[in-house]
This record gives structure tokens, sequence and C-alpha cells, in this order.
């Protein structure tokens, strides 16, 4: 799909994982309840052991080759992806689907990667990694890409699905109450957000900067611009040098 997704479009997002139990109401609060409620977003968890052969329901083994720890079996993964697109043949799958894989050696996940999966994509599968990885088959032959959240390593792959669906969600169209909310987000211009200020205009002795009060909205863009080439200064100033090239 072009950038250029119709308001009433749905994205689809199914996240397979171990532990399905760990998203059982995570996404029932705030900006994805009422996405999910406006028909704009489908999030489903599918448990990777109702895809194993065994009587154990078994997902991991001993690495090939030896080494600490279990590795994420194959099979599993791609009996899941069949279910879900009836091949497990990436040259067959649906337009406007992605399979990523959770992984911390993948490409960092940025907003303007949130921004592209959410225009980009219509069905998004989320590989949860665990153990020490998972068997290279699986990423050969199924994924797109890998995403990583940052540089760092996590027991799995559950908190980052949790940060991507997040990220991704927030910026579908009607997915927020003001069409400009996730214009003004920081990163969004490649610099870090303004200051914010709401009610009392005094509180123990801080006060709401005189400019927000004037009503003359061009000083207050002037001024929100430079505090927030300020805080981007302070916090994070490899910010603008990537601004200015």
């Amino acid at each position: 799909m072009s950038a250029t997704r119709q308001k009433s479009a749905r994205m689809k997002i199914d996240i397979l994982t171990i532990f399905p139990e760990f998203f059982t109401e995570v996404f029932d609060f705030g900006i994805i309840r009422r996405a999910k409620a406006k028909g704009i977003v489908e999030i489903n968890a599918v448990d990777l052991r109702e895809f194993t052969s065994d009587k154990h329901r078994t997902v991991d083994d001993r690495p090939f080759g030896g080494g600490d720890g279990m590795v994420l079996k194959c099979e599993p993964v791609f009996a899941a992806i069949e279910n879900l697109l009836g091949t497990s043949d990436r040259t067959g799958f649906p337009k406007g689907t992605r399979v990523v894989l959770l992984s911390p050696q993948g490409r960092v996940f940025k907003q303007r990667v949130a921004r592209e999966f959410s225009t980009e994509i219509e069905h998004l599968i989320l590989i949860c990694g665990r153990y020490e990885g998972i068997d290279e088959r699986v990423t050969d032959a199924l994924v797109d890409e890998e995403i990583s959240i940052g540089d760092y390593v996590l027991s799995g792959g559950e908190p980052a699905a949790l940060v991507v669906v997040d990220a991704i969600t927030r910026l579908l169209p009607e997915a927020l109450g003001s069409e400009t909310s996730a214009e003004n987000d920081s990163f969004s211009d490649g610099i870090l957000d303004f200051p914010n200020y709401t009610q009392p205009r005094e509180f123990r002795g801080m006060e709401v900067p005189e400019v927000l009060l004037s009503g003359n909205h061009a000083e207050i863009d002037k001024w929100r611009r430079r505090k927030a080439l300020e805080k981007t200064e302070k916090n994070r100033k490899d910010l603008l040098t990537k601004e200015n090239g």
C-alpha cells in the first residue's frame, strides 16, 4: 500500500510468541484500545506451541556445534506462517505483508521506521525471538527484515513487540484524537519535542512562560522551535549533527 493509506483501512498485526499470555491485557488500554475499537488495527498473539508436533509441545533445542543455551526451532514458526498466510514461500506472501524478526541484530527501530510501517504495511507479522536465538532458516526463508529496539539484549522479543505495536498504531489515521498530534512528536522532524505546560499558571513559584499566554501563535511557534533545539542540544546532541547532515 502507498503512503496514502485510506482512513478506514485496517492494519492486522500478528505476534508469534511462546508466551501469548504476555499480551493478554496490555493492548486493552489507551490509544491502542481505541484503535482496536474503531477497527483501525487488529492485534493477535499467536502461540507457537500450538504449531508443534510432539506431546511436549517443544519449541527449542540445543544448537548444532555446541554452545550455551537453546535455539528456537524452525518447524513451529514455519507452520504458524503457513497457517496465517497459506504459504511459507516468501515470494507468495500477499501484497502488503511484512514478516519481521525482533532481534538485537536488526535495523534500529526509530520514528521514521514506525512511520514507514504505518503507511506501507497492511499485515505485519512480528516474530518474538527467545533463548540464544532462532534457527537461521527462519531468517533466510521467512523474514523480510530484522528489527531491533536498541543496542541491548532482552530475554525475548515480547517487550520489543509492545514497543513496535504502540509506535505504529498511534501513527495510523484516526488513532489519535488530533490529526497533528503525531506530527509534533519528538523525532518526527528530527529533533526532540518542545516543552509543554498546562494549568495552573503558577505552581510553587514556577510559572508558565509568558509567551505561551500571549495568543501570538507566530511567537509561540518560534519559542517552541528554539526550546526544542535547546532540549535536543542538552539531551541528544547527536540528532542535531544528523539534522545538519
